[in-house]
């Protein structure tokens, strides 16, 4: 799998590198976006979500170029993220989900194109990978100069937009609120994802640290690589990590919901701690479900406080997009930005992009990019596509 998505990238980067001129082959690949015509008009493409449903709600559209306001860089879009929380929110299966029709995708990768008042630190043709509130399915976006980083020399533009999401999640579970240490174990599920492959990475920087993965089975020749131990996703995983564990495991980290939550919270040792940060068994077919929700909302085992009390136990939930568009927190990611990257200047992690895809005027290139991602929905809110501007 490792290999075919190189070949794919490589041959996407050649792709976009022909048509999109000389400032696409120097940048390191984007779109059509990167020609001259695309730069003088005062529209732009973007792919535009115009309710909530299937696939027939996609399409791509041209919108009014924004403009950067105080404190915000305008950029020119070369890759954007395609995750599993995009799928949910093309089906409204979020809280309080905004109004459509509205331009899907949260973390881009670009070339700053523009600078509004009182932004300091950046320049026109920085390359740069930024989280979006909204908007990054688009051929150029405007976003607060704190959510912006500068992409590493060596790291290109598909990367950099498989970068944050991802990488983040999994760095603040995991260190900020779990507390990994040198010898814990660590049970995390949709192994296969981008989350759980970053998960694998950082737990990797730690000595004798235990990786505990669940994943669909035509995952695993990708991933056992990265995980100390894997199982099928649809055994009795629990009595599996027993059988080695039997104390438990220090950390479970659970994009699934549901059932999951009474058995992650069973596995976890004394002082243990589990963190929810998805809910993708919740999601079914192309539209919301009420009877998928109710489902997997009656599967969670009620948590007793007093049970945790008495086991020594520690349940958390985490969300990157409220944390920074809702909380406020933008200063404390851009701390754990510099850390990882860091880490990847080191060679320690490396983002993993499973596959692009050029962003062109006919709309069935887009429902093929969708569809893939609805049939990857078991691996949960990491998994990762890349759409291509």
């Amino acid at each position: 799998m490792a290999k075919e998505g190189a070949e794919k990238a490589e041959e996407t980067e050649q792709m976009i590198a022909k048509e999109g001129g000389p400032e696409a082959a120097q940048g390191g690949g984007g779109g059509s976006s990167g020609s001259p015509r695309a730069a003088d008009t005062k529209e732009m493409r973007a792919v535009l979500l115009a309710g909530f449903g299937g696939l027939s709600k996609l399409r791509v559209s041209r919108r009014p170029m924004p403009e950067p306001q105080e404190a915000e860089l305008k950029i020119r879009v070369k890759a954007c993220g395609l995750n599993f929380i995009d799928l949910m929110v093309r089906q409204g299966n979020i809280d309080n989900p905004p109004k459509t029709p509205l331009v899907p995708g949260f973390e881009c990768s670009g070339i700053v194109e523009a600078l509004g008042d009182n932004v300091k630190g950046y320049e026109i043709g920085d390359r740069v990978m930024a989280f979006v509130n909204y908007n990054a399915w688009a051929e150029v976006v405007c976003t607060p100069v704190e959510f912006v980083y500068r992409i590493p020399d060596d790291m290109n533009f598909p990367e950099a937009a498989a970068f944050p999401m991802n990488f983040v999640t999994a760095y603040m579970m995991l260190f900020e609120v779990a507390n990994l240490r040198e010898g814990m174990s660590v049970l995390v599920h949709s192994a296969g994802g981008g989350v759980g492959q970053a998960v694998a990475q950082l737990c990797s920087t730690i000595p004798n640290v235990t990786v505990f993965g669940t994943a669909s089975s035509f995952k695993h020749e990708a991933i056992k690589d990265s995980v100390t131990h894997l199982f099928d996703r649809n055994v009795d995983y629990v009595q599996e990590v027993k059988r080695i564990s039997p104390e438990g495991v220090d950390i479970v980290l659970d994009c699934l919901c549901g059932e999951n939550t009474g058995k992650g919270l069973s596995l976890l040792k004394p002082l243990g701690t589990y963190i929810l940060y998805g809910s993708s068994n919740t999601v079914t077919g192309e539209t919301k479900s009420f009877f998928s929700f109710a489902k997997s909302w009656w599967q969670v085992e009620k948590v007793n406080p007093i049970k945790l009390y008495e086991e020594n136990k520690v349940i958390a939930g985490f969300s990157l997009l409220n944390l920074l568009f809702k909380q406020g927190r933008g200063g404390l990611i851009k701390g754990i930005m510099d850390k990882l990257i860091a880490l990847y200047n080191e060679k320690k992690i490396k983002p993993m992009v499973d596959s692009l895809w050029a962003l062109e005027e006919e709309e069935y290139q887009l429902s093929e990019v969708c569809s893939k991602e609805g049939k990857q929905n078991d691996e949960g809110t990491g998994e990762h596509g890349r759409q291509r501007s």
